[in-house]
C-alpha cells in the first residue's frame, strides 16, 4: 500500500498541469450507477483526460490493496492498533457470529419495546457518533409508534426539551457511549436519574461501569468500530425502536448492497470512488475550500449534519501516516440544509459569490417539485446566464461545479446506500491523501482544557 505523499506521484503532478487550464462545464453526460443510486457528474469541471488522471492517481495511491484492507478487517487505523471494520455490521450471512447475534438482540429488543408499549417516550443520551446516526434514522423514518427523543448537548435544555409530558415510569432511557465515561453523556445521564429516571439500557464497550450506572439491558460496542460509523449497530437502538426492526434490516442491506458495488466495480464507473476523486479535484487540484450538501427532501434534512461528522472528522488530518506534516488541503468544510428553504438563505452565495462552492445535490424523485428546483439551481450554477446586456448584479457567472445523486427509493434502504457511498468516498480520500480517516486525536485537547477549567484551573 503506498504511503508516500500523493504530491510524489506522476498522475498527481499530470493533474496539476491540467489544473492550469481546467475544462469548463459542458454538456457532456457523465453519469455512474450503482444498487439504487446514480451519479450525475456532467456539471463538473472535469473532461476525459482529467478524469483517466483522477483513476490513475487512484492506483498510483494503491486504491485496491487499501480497498482489500478495509474489507478484510486489517488495523489499518494505525495510530490506535485496530481495524476499521464497520462494513462487518451489515455483511448480512457474511458477518461475524457476534456481530449476527447482536444484531438480532438489538431488533428483539426493539420490536418487544414497540409491541408492548410500556414505555412512551424513549430517550437516547449519547453525543457525537453516538447520537448522529440513530438521530438522522429517527428523524427521517419514524413511523409514530413510540416518542422517540434524543439528548446530545450537555445543555441542559435539550433533555428539559426531551422530557416534557414524560413521566418516569414511561420513559426509557438509553445511555450510548463506548467508554461509559464520555462527559456530555454522562452529565445527562446523571441528570436523567435526578429527574426519577428508572429504566435504563446502555450502549458501550464498559459493562462493568454500565451496569454499575443501573443498566438493566447492555448491548455492546465493538473497538473496531469507530463512533461516526457505527449507525450500523446497536448503538442504532433508539432509531431502530423509531423505524422498526425490519425498516433497520432493509437499511443494513442497503449500506451491504454499496458495499458490493465498492469492492467489486472499476473505478472508472465506482459511484463512491468518483465522488471521492472529484472532491480530490476539487479541493487539491481547483483551489475549492468548503463543499455543500443539499437534499431535495425534508427526511433528509439532518444529513448535512450526519456528513459534516463522517468528513471532517475523518479526513480533517494535518500529519499523514508517517507522521509527516501535509503540504496539500485535506478534508474540506462541509455544510448544507435541506432545499428548498437553503435557497432563500444562502445560494446568493453559491451562484455569485466570490468562493467557488462544489455541491452535492440530493434527490429522490419523491416530488416533481422538489426535483424541479434541484435540476434549476444544478443548471444555474452550471451554465449562469448568457444575457450580457443584464446589468452586472443581475449576471450569473456559472461555471461552479455541482453532482447530483439520485435515489431510486426514499425510504431506509436508500438511506443505508446513500451514507455507505459517502463513507467510502471518505476512505479512498484518506488513501489518496495518505491519512489515517478513522482516529480523531484532534478532539482530545478541548475536553481535557474543559475539564481542567472545571476542576478549578488545575
Amino acid at each position: 500500500m503506498n504511503r508516500t505523499p500523493p504530491t510524489d506521484c506522476p498522475a498527481w503532478r499530470k493533474l496539476a498541469e491540467l489544473a492550469r487550464a481546467p475544462a469548463a462545464i459542458s454538456t457532456q453526460s457523465l453519469v455512474a450507477d450503482a444498487p439504487g443510486l446514480h451519479l450525475d457528474y456532467s456539471r463538473q469541471r472535469v473532461d476525459a483526460a482529467t478524469l483517466a488522471q483522477l483513476a490513475q492517481l487512484a492506483r498510483e495511491r494503491g486504491f485496491d490493496e487499501w480497498r482489500q484492507a478495509l474489507f478484510a478487517g486489517e488495523k489499518i487505523n494505525v495510530t490506535e492498533d485496530r481495524a476499521a471494520w464497520h462494513t462487518a455490521l451489515r455483511a448480512g450471512d457474511a458477518a461475524p457470529k457476534e456481530v449476527k447475534e447482536v444484531l438480532l438482540h438489538t431488533n428483539s429488543l426493539a420490536g418487544k419495546i414497540r409491541e408492548e408499549r410500556k414505555f412512551k417516550r424513549i430517550v437516547s443520551i449519547g453525543t457525537g457518533g453516538s447520537d448522529l446516526g440513530p438521530r438522522l434514522l429517527a428523524d427521517a423514518f419514524s413511523d409514530g409508534a413510540l416518542d422517540v427523543r434524543f439528548a446530545a448537548s450537555v445543555d441542559p435544555v435539550e433533555l428539559e426539551r426531551a422530557l416534557i409530558g414524560a413521566t418516569p415510569e414511561s420513559t426509557l432511557f438509553i445511555v450510548v457511549s463506548k467508554t461509559f465515561t464520555t462527559q456530555e453523556t454522562m452529565a445527562n445521564a446523571a441528570a436523567a436519574k435526578r429527574w426519577g429516571g428508572k429504566a435504563f439500557y446502555a450502549v458501550t464497550a464498559n459493562v462493568e461501569a454500565a451496569k454499575a450506572f443501573g443498566a438493566s439491558e447492555v448491548l455492546p460496542m465493538w473497538d473496531w468500530v469507530g463512533g461516526r460509523y457505527s449507525v450500523w449497530s446497536a448503538v442504532s437502538l433508539a432509531g431502530v425502536c423509531a423505524i422498526g426492526p425490519e425498516a433497520f434490516s432493509a437499511f443494513l442491506a442497503g449500506g451491504r448492497e454499496m458495499d458490493e458495488h465498492f469492492r467489486s466495480v472499476p473505478i472508472e464507473k465506482n459511484l463512491p470512488a468518483l465522488l471521492a476523486l472529484l472532491g480530490v479535484w476539487n479541493i487539491n487540484f481547483l483551489d475549492a475550500r468548503t463543499h455543500a450538501v443539499l437534499p431535495y427532501a425534508h427526511r433528509l434534512r439532518l444529513l448535512p449534519a450526519y456528513l459534516q461528522q463522517l468528513e471532517m472528522e475523518s479526513n480533517g488530518k494535518r500529519v499523514d501516516r508517517e507522521g509527516r506534516a501535509i503540504s496539500y488541503a485535506t478534508a474540506p468544510v462541509l455544510w448544507g440544509y435541506e432545499g428548498t428553504p437553503s435557497q432563500h438563505s444562502f445560494h446568493q452565495l453559491l451562484h455569485q459569490g466570490t468562493q467557488v462552492v462544489p455541491v452535492d445535490f440530493i434527490v429522490a424523485g419523491a416530488d416533481p417539485v422538489l426535483d424541479a428546483n434541484a435540476a434549476a439551481q444544478a443548471e444555474a450554477l452550471a451554465h449562469g446566464t448568457s444575457n450580457s446586456s443584464l446589468p452586472a448584479y443581475k449576471q450569473y457567472p456559472g461555471n461552479r461545479p455541482s453532482s447530483t445523486l439520485r435515489l431510486d427509493t426514499l425510504d431506509a434502504r436508500g438511506l443505508g446506500r446513500l451514507i455507505a457511498a459517502y463513507e467510502h468516498k471518505v476512505f479512498t480520500q484518506g488513501a489518496i491523501w495518505n491519512i489515517n480517516s478513522f482516529d480523531q486525536w484532534g478532539v482530545e485537547l478541548g475536553k481535557q482544557l474543559a475539564k481542567r477549567i472545571l476542576d478549578g484551573g488545575k
